[in-house]
């Protein structure tokens, strides 16, 4: 094998290369060039390439590169040298170049990842949330708030008269169901606009109820209170923060191997506008709203009204080829199904309601 091998030296000062022949001796790396000049560099101020299965191979010399660089066009040539100096390769550089073992890191990279989001995210959320000053949650929640204000929310047609009952009604039942006080809570009402039949929870406790929502259960009041109460039980077990944790952490994750922070913070208010809970938030929620309903006297079961209304308002829809009316409002869709939730609503009717306790 070769002592010497032949290679093109950047210098970082000129644009056109030199050809020269490399050696190593002892610590030193020497260049060789044609017309008999002799430049020296400490090996350990080399940067050695990895082997890849294609392509030159390229070292960079000095600190951070700022010797230059080396270009060696021949690469099995070099990957021969540096066998001949003793140069070990790591394990990982080995596995990189058999198929079985990349597919079995990838392998390992999606059960790693699953595993996080599934079982990691979710604990180190609640050690956030248990943490987070209520001040802290109050100040997200007013940011996202004045923000929806200004975009997907619209101003509310329903009368100030209207408002105040309701308030007052909210207040009333939640100071029955919860002696010591109730989490803190503020009701605002909005035309929908493109969320349309809604209610959303945000933290540090905005709850905003739509007009449309409104419309849609004129003439059953305990169904609105049912309502109110399932978003109260969202701000008071802090589901609304919760999920912002969860969707930092796992944006910041995802920021940390593409890049652009920005999309986080920006992020977040259409998250809390078009947030779905998990459905143990929603099962929590309902149970609240059953609680509440009860303490205040009225029937649980009020809340089934809510579906069968949303069901016909569904069908209407398709029958009037209108695919874009066919959803639940989000703050309900999807978590759990919605004959589930009947079901409980009509049990907690007849056996009482007990909400969980708060983790």
């Amino acid at each position: 094998m070769p002592s010497t091998i032949a290679a093109t030296w950047y210098d970082g000062t000129h644009a056109r290369g030199r050809a020269v022949q490399a050696e190593a001796d002892g610590g030193t790396l020497w260049l060789l060039d044609d017309t008999g000049g002799r430049h020296g560099l400490a090996l350990r101020d080399v940067q050695w390439p990895e082997r890849t299965r294609h392509g030159q191979r390229v070292a960079q010399l000095g600190k951070q590169g700022m010797g230059g660089s080396l270009v060696f066009a021949d690469a099995a040539a070099f990957d021969a040298w540096r066998q001949q100096l003793g140069h070990a390769e790591s394990w990982v550089v080995r596995a990189q170049q058999h198929w079985r073992a990349t597919f079995a890191a990838l392998a390992g990279l999606v059960l790693v990842s699953a595993a996080g989001y599934l079982w990691g995210v979710p604990w180190l959320a609640a050690g956030v949330v248990a943490v987070t000053p209520a001040d802290v949650e109050r100040a997200i929640g007013d940011s996202a708030m004045s923000q929806l204000k200004d975009g997907l929310f619209k101003p509310s047609k329903t009368p100030p008269a209207v408002q105040a009952q309701w308030r007052e009604r909210l207040g009333s039942a939640l100071q029955r169901a919860y002696p010591e006080g109730p989490a803190r809570w503020e009701l605002h009402f909005a035309g929908g606009g493109a969320l349309g039949a809604n209610a959303v929870a945000l933290p540090g406790g905005h709850i905003v109820i739509t007009d449309e929502l409104l419309e849609l259960l004129q003439g059953a009041d305990d169904a609105v209170l049912g309502v109110l109460a399932h978003e109260h039980g969202h701000v008071r077990r802090r589901h609304g923060l919760n999920a912002v944790v969860r969707f930092g952490l796992v944006s910041a994750a995802t920021s940390v191997a593409l890049g652009d922070f920005s999309a986080v913070v920006a992020g977040v208010p259409a998250l809390l506008a078009h947030m779905g809970y998990s459905r143990d938030a929603e099962r929590e929620a309902d149970a609240d709203a059953a609680y509440v309903l009860q303490a205040a006297g009225r029937d649980p079961a009020a809340m089934v009204l809510l579906f069968e209304r949303m069901a016909s308002r569904a069908k209407k829809a398709r029958e009037a080829d209108q695919p874009g009316d066919d959803a639940l409002p989000i703050a309900f869709a999807s978590h759990p199904a919605d004959d589930e939730r009947i079901r409980f609503f009509r049990d907690a009717a007849r056996q009482g309601a007990t909400p969980p306790p708060l983790r």
